[in-house]
C-alpha cells in the first residue's frame, strides 16, 4: 500500500519526496541516509493511511494466530482504532465483525 504522492523504491530521493523536510530532518537525527529516511517516512505515511477494513482485518488475523478468541480480538481491535493517527468512525463490535466475516 502507498501513500498517495510518496514513491517508494530503493532510490528514492529525498529532493522529489513530497515530505523532504521530515526526510531531511531523519537524516540530520537518526543516522539514516537519505534514502532509507525516505524509505522510512513512506512506511509509516502507508501504516497510517491503511483502510479501517483492512486494519481491521489484518489485526484480527494476527491477534487470531496469536491465540486469542474473538471476545478478546474485538474489543481490544475497536481500543486500537481509537488510537490511530487519523481516527476512524467508532465502530461496533457487531460492525468489526462484519468487517472481518461479511
Amino acid at each position: 500500500m502507498s501513500h498517495p504522492g510518496c514513491v517508494v523504491s530503493s532510490s528514492v530521493s529525498p529532493a522529489r519526496h513530497p515530505y523532504e523536510d521530515l526526510v531531511a530532518h531523519l537524516v540530520r537525527t537518526s543516522g539514516l541516509g537519505p534514502g532509507e529516511a525516505a524509505r522510512v517516512v513512506a512506511d509509516v505515511l502507508s501504516y497510517f493511511s491503511e483502510p479501517v477494513e483492512e486494519f481491521v482485518r489484518r489485526r484480527h488475523g494476527e491477534l487470531k494466530s496469536r491465540g486469542l478468541t474473538n471476545d478478546e480480538i474485538f474489543p481490544r481491535v475497536a481500543a486500537e482504532l481509537r488510537g490511530r493517527r487519523v481516527a476512524p468512525p467508532e465502530l461496533s463490535l457487531r460492525q468489526l465483525r462484519r468487517v472481518v466475516y461479511g
